[in-house]
């Protein structure tokens, strides 16, 4: 996962994702995983997981 360029580490489940969002400084009630406006999903969105 990258933020402006920068690694923020391997997400395995969206609790990692948030976690990454939240560490770069962003409020949890900000994060919505289906706002294509905050996350670029490459490969499947937040529904797909394994």
């Amino acid at each position: 996962m990258t933020a402006h360029a920068e690694s923020l580490g391997f997400a395995h489940k969206p609790d990692d994702v948030v976690e990454f969002l939240r560490r770069a400084g962003l409020d949890l009630s900000d994060i919505q995983l289906d706002d294509p406006n905050l996350i670029e999903w490459r490969g499947g969105g937040p529904e797909v997981w394994s």
